[in-house]
């Protein structure tokens, strides 16, 4: 393969619909739930700002959801509902809420109690604990609207591309 064709693929992948609607997607999410965090006065630093903007998971919407949504509306109109393609995002959507209303749910509770009884231990001198990390899941609604968003995002970039 020449040079040429090298950076005509990579160009092609850089201008790709679906990466780009997703890009959009996951940053658009990001940056409503940083808008909500940082008027609720919940942001206290810059760092923490970017921090939230860029990285940080759970909080109203869910980003990962708004991800997978939109990846799996524009594939199924670009390649159509009954592509193979189609068909594994769909799982991969289904695999990724599940695991956000649910699974991360779940253990974020968990080491949210873990940590209350873990200081309490420690409190009264029984065993010294270090915290663990809490893992935020989403609620229900969070990934809803994560959704919503997402489907709404692949819907502009495969009617408008």
């Amino acid at each position: 393969m020449s040079m040429s064709q090298v950076r005509e693929q990579f160009h092609r992948f850089l201008t790709n619909p679906i990466l780009l609607s997703c890009i959009f997607s996951w940053l658009s999410a990001q940056l409503i739930k940083t808008l909500i965090k940082l008027f609720s006065g919940k942001i206290h630093s810059i760092q923490e700002l970017f921090e939230l903007l860029f990285w940080r998971t759970g909080s109203m919407p869910s980003s990962h959801a708004a991800l997978v949504s939109t990846l799996c509306t524009t594939i199924g109109f670009r390649s159509g509902i009954d592509s193979d393609v189609f068909i594994l995002s769909l799982g991969f959507f289904m695999v990724t809420i599940r695991d956000a209303v649910g699974v991360r749910r779940a253990n974020g509770i968990q080491a949210q109690m873990l940590n209350k009884i873990g200081k309490k231990l420690d409190e009264k001198g029984i065993m010294e604990f270090k915290p663990i990390k809490e893992v935020q899941g989403h609620t229900p609604a969070e990934v809803a609207i994560g959704c919503l968003l997402g489907f709404f995002i692949g819907l502009a970039f495969s009617v408008l591309s």
